[in-house]
């Protein structure tokens, strides 16, 4: 009996956490460049289940498999390219990553779905590549963002709306003179002066080549436990990347979609519950009446 309460609670617990999956998606809708975060649940091994008698040498009837439970295994940011919108303030850029790949098998374009991935018949994943903008987190470490929600400080240095350092392409930290009214920033990231046309700086783009291994970070950054193993490299000629000034890209989270994941997720949490109250109610069963015979 109590095999099915542990069954249940797992439920539980995995519901709550898919829940509060889906509650920080909702709470990001509106925040630059958030990409969606969908949590992914795993079964249990399942068990196969044996009636037998206890005597020796006695043959097992096999009953079936029994699933023990599920857990909620990790959470994946969709890094897909989110709408851009117009803003029309120079400390505004969002990037616009179409990055294509080859397929060695068949020299075509490898046809990603709308999770920014591809399953091969053999079951290798591949993620599309994705462009982010690097900066200095609180801690001193390179991080990524795609949130271009810029400003310039009173000492030049460009920040992230959450007070990290933007990068150029050279590793060290941006920094202006004036305003941002005094630059061009073109496709690249090139930052040339208005006045004169000179170069003065370059804004730092990253592609990781496999997005799936970057993890958040908080302040709407990513970090990179292994740059080899995400493949993360400088933006090069052939990159179908654009960087857009004055522009800002939108959240990729689906209202709609996570309401209708956040009611699921609710009923889903009852339906367990509603069983863990029924195995209770079982057990003080079991001890205030059968225990007295």
């Amino acid at each position: 009996m109590l095999r099915g309460l542990y069954t249940a609670a797992s439920g539980m617990i995995t519901q709550q956490r898919r829940h509060d999956t889906v509650t920080q998606n909702i709470a990001n809708i509106n925040t630059p460049g958030y990409k969606q975060v969908e949590s992914i649940e795993r079964s249990f091994p399942e068990m196969l289940i044996s009636l037998t008698d206890g005597d020796q040498g006695a043959t097992n009837r096999n009953i079936g498999r029994l699933n023990t439970g599920v857990l909620a295994e990790e959470s994946i940011s969709m890094n897909v390219q989110g709408d851009v919108r117009q803003t029309n303030s120079l400390d505004d850029f969002a990037l616009v990553s179409e990055i294509n790949l080859a397929d060695p098998a068949t020299g075509q374009n490898i046809p990603f779905d709308a999770s920014g991935k591809y399953v091969a018949d053999n079951g290798t994943v591949t993620y599309r590549p994705q462009a982010f903008f690097a900066v200095t987190g609180k801690d001193g470490e390179t991080g990524y963002t795609r949130d271009g929600n810029f400003q310039l400080n009173g000492a030049g240095n460009l920040l992230t709306s959450t007070g990290n350092q933007v990068l150029g392409a050279n590793g060290n930290p941006v920094t202006l003179q004036g305003s941002m009214e005094d630059y061009n920033v073109d496709s690249r990231g090139v930052i040339t002066a208005r006045d004169t046309g000179g170069e003065v700086g370059r804004i730092g783009i990253t592609v990781v080549t496999q997005p799936g291994q970057m993890s958040r970070s908080g302040d709407g950054l990513f970090r990179i436990a292994n740059a080899n193993t995400a493949g993360a490299r400088a933006l090069e000629a052939g990159d179908n990347v654009e960087l857009r000034q004055g522009y800002l890209e939108g959240s990729t989270v689906d209202a709609a979609a996570s309401m209708v994941d956040l009611t699921a997720a609710m009923r889903a949490y009852e339906a367990n519950q509603k069983v863990v109250q029924f195995y209770d109610k079982s057990l003080e069963k079991t001890v205030n009446e059968i225990g007295r015979v």
